[in-house]
């Protein structure tokens, strides 16, 4: 079996996680400071959304160049604007100003994320992919237990300040970290011009984008709802991650073996209905259980996901296939922000979790009737095995 925790896997997964650590600090802190600001529910999505279609816009560019010149010059530049963009949320005076700023650190995660998660695919032999993303993704799924309560807690004993610069800080580590892994690219030298569409991994992309509508509203709305009935929702993040945490592996483990249909069609009815539960929801009990429900579903999913959209494309077009499966998430991410506000400002909590249930609702049935159909009949690759 060919070797997957290398050194330099060990210390992008690393990186990774110090990066989202600092990224997640601000998902339960940012629309409290938006609140705080005198901004509204619509401008809360606004704001959190803005960075996601700033993504959207600079993913596709990426990825080509990725593809053509490598991977480390847009991991050390990127994360340079990632941390000067942390920093510079100290000195924002108004709503614009932090939609603009916003739309800055967008583009540095677009560059930062899109590099090292293909970096890290590069270094995932083929065999044990769907383990392996499994693996680095718990990077994420740790940054999002640890994140939301680490600058929760420094907010609440320091001050927003204080929570900005250590989300400085993590992300200095981060870029440190990547200077002792290598990273095996090898450029593309047959090829005239920059090549930004990948059109192989377009048929997953709809099914990604719904299901990530959702976790836009998770994301940018659990903390006001848990707030709106006095519970904190650190515990939210928390059980959901370390549910992802137990998950990730098994799944991962199960996809390689079973194939990625196999995984993917339960995880997002389990989805589905932890939408469901969360929307009925109105005492910890209940808030929880969706979250370790979430955890299983989407923390099955994405990752499956991920290796299909990886499976489809070329070798050499791997920077591509991360930057399109990127694209889908943070469209979804950005529109389910944004739409979704809309939906609280004018309803409520409830409809708004059903809202979020119904996308992925959609998502199962893209992927169920079309998508699954699609890849059964790719015989020559070993995903459609089921």
């Amino acid at each position: 079996m060919e070797r997957l925790w290398t050194k330099s896997f060990i210390l992008m997964t690393l990186s990774l996680l110090f990066l989202f650590t600092a990224f997640y600090m601000l998902y339960p802190t940012l629309p409290l400071f938006i609140k705080e600001m005198g901004g509204n529910e619509k401008q809360v999505g606004l704001v959190m959304g803005a960075l996601m279609l700033s993504s959207v816009i600079f993913r596709p560019l990426v990825g080509g160049l990725l593809d053509r010149f490598g991977r480390r010059p847009f991991i050390i530049w990127g994360l340079i604007i990632f941390i000067i963009a942390m920093y510079m949320y100290n000195w924002i005076g108004g709503i614009i100003m932090l939609i603009g700023l916003r739309i800055l650190h967008g583009m540095s995660c677009a560059v930062s994320t899109t590099s090292m998660m293909t970096s890290i695919t590069d270094m995932i032999p083929t065999t044990r992919r769907g383990e392996g993303m499994g693996w680095f993704s718990i990077s994420m799924t740790l940054a999002m237990a640890i994140g939301p309560m680490f600058g929760l807690w420094i907010m609440q004993i320091l001050s927003y300040e204080a929570m900005f610069l250590f989300g400085v800080g993590l992300s200095t580590i981060a870029l440190f970290l990547t200077f002792g892994a290598k990273m095996p690219f090898r450029p593309i030298t047959n090829r005239k011009g920059i090549q930004i569409f990948e059109k192989s991994v377009l048929p997953v992309m709809a099914p990604i984008f719904f299901l990530f509508i959702a976790y836009g509203g998770i994301t940018t709305f659990v903390p006001l709802f848990a707030e709106g009935i006095e519970l904190n929702s650190g515990a939210f993040f928390m059980v959901y991650a370390a549910t992802l945490a137990l998950s990730r592996p098994i799944a991962g483990k199960l996809s390689d073996r079973k194939g990625e249909i196999f995984v993917i069609v339960p995880a997002l009815i389990i989805t589905v209905i932890a939408l469901v539960v969360l929307s009925l929801s109105t005492s910890l009990f209940g808030m929880l259980v969706s979250a370790v429900l979430y955890g299983i579903g989407f923390g099955s999913a994405q990752p499956a996901l991920q290796a299909i959209t990886l499976h489809l494309a070329p070798e050499d077009r791997k920077g591509a296939a991360n930057a399109f499966f990127s694209t889908a998430t943070d469209l979804g991410i950005g529109l389910g922000a944004i739409g979704l506000g809309l939906v609280s400002e004018y309803m409520n909590y409830k409809v708004l979790f059903m809202v979020s249930a119904f996308s992925v609702v959609i998502s199962f049935l893209l992927f169920y009737f079309y998508v699954r159909r699609l890849l059964r009949k790719k015989h020559q690759s070993p995903l459609v095995e089921s």
